[in-house]
């Protein structure tokens, strides 16, 4: 009889963790891989380890249950998270937020907010206590806030001027970052491990260079994962600052930018100039 190739081995690990967590030797053995094996190969395919994958699926489903009942405690049991404190510990740093807030789309959460123009155009920068959350790039203004509405609908979502002390700094370093001037500021992330892994090695590239999806998913030790890297990308919602517009096709063309590829030219332009 033919042995499964590893890829269905690895497939059918994946299939198991989405059903429920299991520890890395109980996973081998029902995969019939090694612990080793599973625990690298596992990673160099999927992006994350075993370990991560259930993580991030277990908080998946945190979010999901959290929409759809009335128990917060009965979404954290549901999802498989042990006790409060193991959600409250692990969840909101994942989900940006405290999971009863984010079960109620964000209400309760307070997001300063304002519309300022740059040398790339318009810019809607918003910010909640932690830092910046959201930068979108356009020439409506509507649509800009409509893209935030629909990112925290239920936050309270203040306007302010872009000279208000709130504000003001985020604004200058985010003005400094879109003149492809250096910037420091404090950013909160709101996304998946995986996706978080990759905002945070776009960020370490140099202002000018560029990398490719596929080299990104070598630098992050997951050569397997340059469309998983892809898809990250494309779910960033601060521009410049998570520097997506640094990652290019392996053809050296521009590939995709969600604030439109004239504007991912004119950032490139300016950080080299």
């Amino acid at each position: 009889m033919n042995q499964k190739s590893p890829n269905v081995k690895l497939e059918k690990a994946r299939e198991l963790l989405n059903s429920r967590a299991f520890s890395l030797s109980e996973l081998a053995k029902l995969s019939n891989l090694s612990p080793a094996y599973l625990q690298k190969q596992f990673k160099l395919y999927f992006g994350l380890s075993p370990a991560e994958y259930s993580a991030q699926q277990k908080l998946l489903s945190l979010k999901k249950n959290l929409r759809e009942t009335a128990d917060v405690t009965q979404a954290w049991v549901d999802s498989g998270f042990g006790s409060s404190s193991r959600v409250y510990e692990n969840g909101a740093a994942k989900l940006g937020m405290l999971p009863a807030v984010y079960k109620k789309g964000g209400q309760g959460l307070i997001i300063h907010w304002t519309i300022c123009e740059t040398q790339l155009g318009l810019a809607l920068i918003a910010a909640t206590e932690r830092g910046i959350c959201a930068v979108a790039l356009g020439a409506d203004k509507s649509l800009l806030l409509a893209e935030l509405q629909k990112e925290f609908p239920k936050a309270q979502l203040n306007f302010v001027a872009d000279s208000h002390q709130y504000i003001a700094d985020k604004v200058q370093q985010v003005a400094h970052a879109l003149s492809g001037l250096p910037s420091a500021v404090s950013i909160e992330l709101v996304g998946t491990a995986f996706q978080q892994k990759v905002w945070q090695a776009l960020m370490k590239i140099p202002a000018g260079q560029t990398r490719s999806y596929a080299e990104l998913a070598e630098q992050l030790a997951m050569p397997k994962a340059a469309r998983a890297v892809a898809r990250a990308c494309a779910s960033n919602k601060v521009a410049v600052l998570v520097p997506c517009h640094r990652i290019i096709r392996g053809d050296g063309t521009l590939g995709g930018y969600r604030w439109g590829l004239p504007l991912k030219k004119k950032i490139l332009q300016l950080e080299r100039a």
